[in-house]
């Protein structure tokens, strides 16, 4: 298998008035394709620090990260915005779907920004809403929606450019035990397919699904393990 991210001594400096506060310190790592890893730690870990970077939502400071090989350490603003729309696919905890779209409209909103043609965009688009279970809910807004469905729109819209890497920040925290299960469950279904995921939580529960689990605390990495995953039942495991 090929690397998909390789990170080497990756360093966060954040200023604070005279002094300074270092989040990461040195963290280094590779994932390779159809990994499903758990990135935990507890508040104040770097963790969050450490997502935003692979996410290139922020540089680092000091360090090398390549994804997909290519160096993207450095990036400008642009590059990075083009980087993110082509390799990763995010997934967030509080969903961050646009209310006045429809659902069909809202995983759609990726392509109008890679300039895919509507007729194209919209195939596709539909294609991944019956994949997560929703496409006869296309015509609906995010306020007719559970907040599973909700969550379900969301990993659809991350897959629509067919990403690197699917990075998913507490994609449970806003859902119930039994709720928070099934979209765990349709992780571990794309990760058989081939997917690569990075799931950021702070859940032993979560993390424990994980066939690879890296712990983070003041901003170094404490342990970084593979391990049988606990999953649901009726659930398999994936890469």
């Amino acid at each position: 298998m090929s690397s998909v991210l390789f990170l080497r001594d990756i360093s966060k400096l954040y200023p604070l008035g005279d002094e300074e506060f270092w989040a990461l310190k040195g963290v280094s790592f590779e994932i390779e394709e159809a990994e499903m890893v758990a990135l935990i730690g507890p508040s104040g870990s770097g963790k969050s620090t450490l997502m935003n970077i692979l996410g290139l939502l922020d540089r680092p400071s000091e360090g090398e990260y390549l994804l997909r090989g290519e160096d993207v350490s450095d990036l400008t603003e642009n590059e990075r915005a083009l980087a993110r729309n082509n390799y990763i696919g995010f997934v967030f905890q509080a969903f961050h779907l646009l209310p006045r779209l429809t659902i069909l409209e809202n995983v759609e909103v990726p392509l109008m920004y890679a300039g895919v043609k509507r007729r194209e965009r919209r195939a596709r688009a539909m294609e991944l809403l019956e994949k997560v279970g929703l496409a006869e809910k296309h015509r609906n807004t995010t306020a007719q929606l559970s907040g599973g469905q909700r969550q379900r729109v969301a990993v659809a819209r991350a897959l629509t450019m067919n990403p690197a890497l699917l990075l998913a920040d507490e994609p449970t925290g806003n859902l119930d035990t039994s709720t928070g299960e099934e979209i765990m469950a349709l992780f571990h279904e794309l990760n058989s397919e081939g997917s690569t995921i990075v799931i950021v939580t702070h859940e032993p529960e979560i993390a424990q699904q994980a066939k690879r689990v890296i712990r983070l605390r003041d901003g170094l990495i404490e342990a970084d393990q593979r391990q049988e995953p606990r999953l649901p039942a009726g659930v398999s495991a994936g890469g």
